[in-house]
């Protein structure tokens, strides 16, 4: 039996800075591997919350976390990995059927999320049990 092992993939943004303060660059084709759909962010979020706690069956997504810091646990349905997240010239690419979890959240985090697709209630899976159904489905049509 082979280990199966998740790769976390990031993005480092063309970034300059100078006296003025910094700035960088995300464009949708070019830097994320898709055509930016929805953008979200998320803020305010208080001590000792979760969100996400979902996966998506289709939609992918690269997280940036603009200001302060989280943490988001990844799982794939065979392996779990958490990923720190803490600056703002990063971003972190969540493909589909992937389970997602962020927490630890400082007090003046923000998140900003770019989507594949727009909101469509149907591509979530809410229940971890599900996903886990689900992706046991998929390995079993691939090896098929």
């Amino acid at each position: 039996m082979t280990a199966h092992i998740m790769k976390t993939v990031t993005y480092d943004f063309k970034t300059s800075a100078d006296e003025r303060g910094a700035l960088s660059v995300v464009e949708g084709g070019r830097d994320i591997p898709f055509e930016i759909k929805r953008i979200y962010y998320i803020y305010n979020t208080g001590p000792g919350i979760r969100r996400g706690c979902h996966a998506h069956r289709s939609l992918k997504q690269v997280f940036i976390c603009m200001k302060g810091s989280c943490k988001i646990l990844l799982d794939n349905g065979t392996e779990r990995q958490e990923v720190p997240m803490d600056r703002p010239g990063r971003g972190l690419f969540i493909d589909e059927m992937t389970w997602r979890e962020m927490y630890d959240f400082s007090a003046d985090c923000v998140v900003t999320v770019l989507a594949s697709a727009h909101y469509d209630e149907n591509d979530y899976i809410r229940n971890y049990a599900d996903f886990t159904k689900a992706v046991g489905r998929l390995r079993d049509n691939r090896s098929k």
